[in-house]
């Protein structure tokens, strides 16, 4: 008797590009699958602007096609780390998926809330 080959899932590489040119409000787009395989050169780019200290840190989603959970801490961290600065991370062109992640986790709250210095300012909203 034989054991049927389960398939193995395929997954989209990721691919990010980060813009820059604004240095208020830097602009990280990412597309494809956003995984456990996948996170690590996310979070170092976002380390990286975040050690800048700037106003805002845009992630712009809409080629985004996967995200599981280790993706989804890349968020908080951004967010976390961001609050604790002064630097409000927005989300752009967010995949209804994403979305509703985001909404189910609470993850959506976290970055609806500002900081201290920007309270008198619109709070951080996915775009």
């Amino acid at each position: 008797m034989s054991v049927p080959q389960r398939r193995k899932p395929e997954s989209t590489p990721l691919t990010m590009s980060i813009d820059d040119a604004d240095s208020t409000a830097p602009l990280i787009t990412v597309a494809g699958d956003l995984d456990f395989t996948t996170a690590t050169p996310l979070r170092t780019a976002l380390d990286h602007l975040l050690a800048a200290r700037p106003p805002v840190i845009v992630l712009d989603f809409g080629g985004l096609l996967f995200i599981d959970s280790t993706g989804l801490a890349v968020i908080v961290h951004a967010w976390r780390e961001g609050h604790q600065q002064g630097t409000v991370i927005r989300l752009r062109a967010v995949p209804r998926f994403l979305a509703t992640i985001l909404d189910i986790t609470g993850v959506s709250g976290l970055l609806a809330r500002t900081t201290r210095e920007d309270e008198r300012e619109q709070p951080a909203t996915l775009a």
